[in-house]
């Protein structure tokens, strides 16, 4: 369970918001809840300004006023409480790796709702990614679900482009989830910038020049942080098959409820996820 009174966690979504992004989002909050019962939650968008897609900033301020009214309601009921004191919300942002444009403008969100928070690292670089990834090659037919299993798959790639977004310092933390992914399938992994304009067809041409024929483009994001279509596109400038973003997999409500827990020094006791 929670502790009583622990500030909430409030999920920090880049990119543009939608219905399908949202969804994803409160995805993952729930994996995150169904790990910590009676977890206090939410969702604020970067780009957000309304009250379907609600923008951080706004969000952390009603965290923040939420604690004060349940302190003020406590004393006025006769209880003996203490001042609140410490962060109202742990903002996790919801990225895999690095990025140090979207982690500025979760810091000046935060600053801008006046709200006492504190902001945990990215996600990555993790093994659970390294499984994540795993499974969504396997979801697209471009590696095998189990490298134990005595069978092929047709379509498996023989080498495979790590794909982020977020300069130098994010391809650097995917190069090192792609080490754990590489041991996981036993072929070559190499990470790309997909917002550098021509670096996931570079990579693709290393690849084939070091012997891998049958590539695919693996995005190491969850979702809501990739431009629309610039995944699709550089695929098929790279001429690679490509498999779906991480999305909600269970790992990464797992890695968002990890976070959480480091910042507030506290061990939630395995609810345990199904994989989906």
């Amino acid at each position: 369970m929670a502790p009583e009174g622990a500030p909430a966690l409030v999920l920090a979504v880049p990119g543009t918001p939608s219905p399908a992004v949202r969804g994803v989002a409160e995805e993952i909050v729930s994996i995150a809840r169904s790990e910590l019962p009676g977890l206090e939650a939410a969702v604020g968008f970067l780009d957000g300004d309304d009250v379907a897609f609600p923008s951080l900033s706004s969000v952390l301020a009603q965290a923040a006023a939420l604690r004060v009214e349940r302190y003020e309601f406590a004393r006025a009921a006769g209880r003996e409480v203490a001042e609140p004191t410490g962060p109202a919300a742990v903002v996790v942002p919801l990225l895999a790796g690095p990025d140090a444009v979207l982690t500025g403008r979760v810091r000046e969100a935060a600053a801008a709702s006046g709200a006492p928070v504190e902001l945990t690292d990215v996600l990555g670089p993790h093994p659970l990614l390294a499984e994540a990834l795993h499974v969504r090659l396997s979801e697209a037919g471009l590696a095998r679900a189990d490298r134990a299993r005595l069978f092929t798959v047709a379509t498996a790639a023989d080498g495979i482009v790590l794909a982020t977004t977020g300069g130098e310092e994010a391809v650097q933390a995917a190069g090192i989830t792609g080490m754990l992914l590489a041991a996981r399938l036993a072929v070559p992994v190499m990470a790309a910038a997909l917002d550098q304009e021509g670096s996931v067809a570079a990579v693709a041409e290393q690849l084939r020049g070091s012997g891998s024929q049958a590539l695919a483009l693996a995005p190491y994001l969850i979702g809501p942080e990739l431009a629309a279509g610039l995944l699709d596109e550089a695929a098929r400038v790279a001429g690679c098959s490509v498999a779906e973003p991480l999305g909600a997999y269970p790992a990464v409500g797992k890695l968002v409820l990890s976070q959480y827990s480091a910042a507030l020094g506290i061990t939630p006791q395995p609810q345990g996820v199904a994989a989906r």
